[in-house]
């Protein structure tokens, strides 16, 4: 890299560098104020407090129990608001510009239709809104000066008998702005093997899907996801760490799983702050991803729930650069892993790579 006038890699400068998120759950990303905004709105009376920046706190501080079963409940709230159209179209609008503003150029976004049918609305009605809400995001974003792409991905909760339903739901859509399909929720106890019936419904439709997998669980979850379901991307995947040896000398040995998701390029969709909270890693100087990255697995960072986690693509990777040493360079790397690995057409993601990415990483690198 030349170094003539290198911009150093501040916080500042990588919110304005391009990235690239594909693991992003939408009813954890909202504002605080609007959460208040619309429970105001709706009559919801459970918030734990009207004060937005105590419930900023509020969904931090609960996100932060090192448990993946209370970290889930955090959701209750923001779920509970997100039950009209409205509310959905709001949400969603105000995901594009945020991401927008914060540097995201491509971003697939993430939520469970089934979890906003409590006050009657249908699932179609549901997907309609939601793409309704990134279309006006993604203009507001565009008179601001940013310009985003936004894919939805479907999720199905792994707990729930209703992924062949959800799948069906995400190919109905998939010409207007639904890429792809996920199962979320507790992993343990609840196999991706359980959803057996989605996953081969949506090879039979060319249909694309990642899985979470290896997140509170471990091999035997990557195992499944891929060898039986058919998983195109790992949703988290810090657990195949299980399967790597490192030796006392540095030498590093790869078991068969581990050599198969890396010689396959099976891309990693890694949240860092996120698998703290949940335990996932015990820190971030011991995640995972540090490992991963140098022995270049399809690594690519990621956001999970920018409320829970009081977290954004910016400083995720401005953590990434603090603990790791990282540099534009390896900015890059994550960024045009995940551009590939993403659920639109090839021509359309070698276009964001070729006059976006590579250009705005040019700028920024002399």
């Amino acid at each position: 890299m030349s170094s003539m006038n290198l911009v150093p890699v501040t916080p500042e400068a990588v919110r304005t560098a391009p990235k690239v998120l594909l693991h992003d759950h939408l009813d954890g990303g909202l504002r605080p104020a609007t959460v208040i905004e619309l429970a105001d709105a709706c009559g919801y009376r459970e918030l734990p407090t009207s004060d937005v920046d105590e419930l900023g706190h509020w969904f931090t501080e609960s996100a932060d129990s090192g448990s993946l079963v209370r970290y889930l409940e955090t959701f209750a709230h923001t779920c509970g608001v997100m039950q009209t159209t409205d509310a959905l179209v709001r949400v969603a609008a105000e995901c594009a510009e945020d991401l927008a503003a914060d540097g995201v150029v491509y971003a697939e976004v993430r939520y469970a239709p089934e979890l906003f049918c409590e006050n009657g609305l249908d699932l179609d009605t549901i997907v309609e809104a939601v793409q309704e809400g990134f279309r006006v995001g993604t203009a507001r974003a565009l008179e601001a000066g940013h310009r985003i792409r936004i894919g939805t991905l479907l999720c199905a909760m792994r707990q729930n008998a209703r992924s062949l339903e959800i799948a069906e739901l995400a190919v109905r859509h998939r010409d207007t702005g639904v890429v792809g399909f996920d199962i979320a929720g507790p992993e343990a106890g609840f196999p991706p093997t359980r959803n057996l019936d989605a996953f081969e419904y949506l090879r039979q439709q060319n249909a694309h899907f990642t899985i979470h997998a290896g997140e509170a669980f471990g091999l035997p979850s990557i195992w499944e996801a891929l060898q039986h379901c058919g998983a195109e991307r790992l949703g988290h995947g810090v657990r195949i760490v299980d399967d790597i040896k490192v030796d006392d000398d540095g030498t590093v040995q790869l078991g068969r799983l581990a050599s198969y998701v890396r010689d396959r390029r099976i891309p990693l969709e890694m949240c860092p702050s996120s698998n703290v909270q949940t335990g996932a890693a015990t820190s971030i100087a011991d995640h995972p991803i540090g490992l991963l990255t140098k022995l270049r697995f399809r690594v690519t960072v990621n956001t999970d729930n920018r409320l829970m986690s009081g977290c954004s693509m910016s400083s995720e990777m401005s953590t990434l650069v603090d603990q790791f040493g990282y540099d534009w360079a390896d900015l890059r790397w994550f960024t045009i892993n995940a551009m590939k690995s993403a659920f639109i057409g090839f021509d359309e993601r070698l276009a964001i790579i070729d006059t976006v990415i590579k250009p705005g990483y040019a700028a920024l690198t002399g």
